[in-house]
């Protein structure tokens, strides 16, 4: 009830001309950010943070927030409309969301994308505002075993519901693992794979690699098929929007399970990214179509998305709470904070009441707010399919030109980013899926370094991941999904052979 008491008052302090306003800026900027391909809400909030020095810090807050929660919205437009991840977290949205789009179905696949986003996002809001104290007690026994473990599972539910190709999966997995580790290892110092090349320093970052996969690669497979989009003839109105919410009821089960799996991952936290492949992975699995993911299902496109928003949203849990960012925009609103004056931790819920609350009732209104700006231009994006593809790639060839350089402010990203959508375009032809190489690319890195972690302590060894009941119970279900199509296989057999027993008898 105190919470509810809290939340009211927190209401009326957002519900002022002036925080509104901040609020409809941020979410404006944040779609902006969202659809140009390299930025990300990370860097966004980054490159605004100094706009809000002057701010009062909850109208500072909100803004940089509501950047954040448009960012995440628009992430899915060009992952769908053209195949290339606004968003990291938006790239197992391209695998259903694309094909939609080809099938002229680019509105349903939006709407789906959007409202998935929505109930992910309210799902993290409703976790922060009536469980801040459990959760974040839960989040300190958080060590390197157990983030490995959390990855871990991450990795193998991916190779555990591939039942068509899981040599090719693992094959691609390990090209990102080996990418990851190029540049400076951050345990002993040592560099790696970098050739003599100082550029190396820093690695190859998941962006470029990510813009050159499916940006370029895909425009090099439109090339090859005839240079143009095939669909161009989606019309998108009011109605298209209320048949798709119309078939949401069917994927409950999907929303609530990419919802757990989302505000797990914002709280452990393994981050918004690897959250969208885990919920994909995970519907992918328990789907009855699940054969049929990768060729333009919507469940496809609703699972993703929800897990990415549950986590973003609920990785500011322990950044509030405890002081420790759940993602990279996290860890920029962090420095935001400090620099306002305020100590995030547990005295911040006491010591800064209408601060925090404001924020979370924020968190509310801008996530409503969003998906109607979001929806509203739907029609906008939509219609973009209908230009012709000699106007528009070289557009896309210029724009993720501009991402790959932003990145890191450097030619060579750009060369990168031309060399893997070559890459790409290849691994397309040969049928190698792409989700597991940007998988390990992305937590290859975090992975290697809490396994290594675990291992440093005295009279450690492999029995450390069973070490107590929480990392013990996920390593445990990281190996049943690793093995599952073997488990599934003997159980089929055991089954069959005590059919034929009773049958003779």
């Amino acid at each position: 009830m105190d919470e509810l008491t809290a939340l009211f008052h927190g209401f009326s302090t957002v519900l002022s001309w002036y925080n509104l306003g901040m609020m409809f800026i941020g979410l404006v900027l944040g779609v902006i950010i969202g659809v140009l391909p390299g930025l990300g809400g990370p860097n966004g909030v980054a490159i605004l943070l100094p706009l809000t020095f002057t701010m009062p810090p909850t109208s500072a807050i909100i803004m940089l927030s509501c950047i954040y929660w448009g960012s995440l919205f628009a992430g899915a437009i060009t992952s769908i409309l053209f195949n290339i991840p606004g968003e990291t977290s938006s790239v197992a949205t391209t695998f259903d969301g694309y094909p939609l789009a080809q099938q002229g179905r680019a509105g349903n696949a939006l709407t789906a994308s959007f409202t998935g986003s929505f109930v992910g996002a309210l799902s993290g809001v409703l976790l922060i505002t009536f469980l801040a104290p459990l959760v974040s007690k839960f989040a300190l026994r958080f060590g390197p075993p157990e983030f490995f473990a959390v990855f871990l599972l991450t990795f193998c539910s991916f190779v555990g519901t591939d039942k068509k190709t899981p040599f090719k999966t693992i094959i691609s997995m390990m090209l990102g693992f080996g990418l990851a580790a190029i540049g400076m290892d951050t345990v002993s110092g040592e560099l790696r794979m970098t050739f003599g090349w100082s550029e190396l320093l820093r690695g190859v970052d998941f962006l470029v690699v990510v813009i050159g996969l499916f940006g370029i690669g895909e425009i090099l497979v439109s090339m090859e098929e005839g240079l143009k989009f095939e669909g161009k003839s989606g019309r998108i109105n009011l109605k298209v929007v209320l048949q798709t919410w119309k078939e949401m009821p069917k994927y409950w089960m999907t929303l609530i399970r990419s919802t757990l799996v989302g505000c797990w991952m914002g709280v452990t936290p393994g981050g918004a990214t690897a959250a969208s492949f885990m919920g994909y992975g995970l519907a992918q699995r328990f789907s009855r179509n699940g054969h049929k993911f990768g060729t333009g299902e919507i469940e496809g496109v609703i699972a993703p998305e929800t897990a990415a928003h549950a986590s973003g949203t609920s990785a500011l849990l322990p950044m509030l709470a405890l002081g420790i960012p759940g993602s990279a925009t996290a860890a920029v609103l962090l420095g935001g904070l400090m620099i306002w004056g305020l100590q995030p931790g547990p005295l911040l819920f006491t010591e800064q009441k209408d601060f925090v609350w404001g924020l979370i009732a924020s968190m509310y209104l801008g996530n409503f707010v969003g998906l109607i700006i979001v929806l509203s231009t739907v029609p906008l994006f939509a219609a973009i399919l209908r230009i012709p593809f000699a106007i528009v790639a070289p557009i896309i060839i210029v724009v993720c030109a501009i991402g790959a350089y932003s990145v890191n402010n450097a030619m060579l990203d750009v060369w990168f980013m031309l060399l893997f959508g070559v890459i790409g375009y290849v691994l397309k032809k040969l049928s190698y899926p792409l989700a597991p190489m940007i998988l390990a690319l992305v937590l290859g890195d975090r992975m290697e370094d809490a396994f290594r972690q675990s291992m440093l302590g005295p009279g450690t060894g492999l029995h450390v991941f069973w070490s107590n009941g929480l990392v013990g119970t996920i390593t445990t279900l990281a190996l049943i999904m690793l093995f599952w199509p073997l488990i599934s296989l003997l159980w089929r057999l055991v089954r069959k052979s005590g059919r034929d027993t009773v049958s003779q008898h």
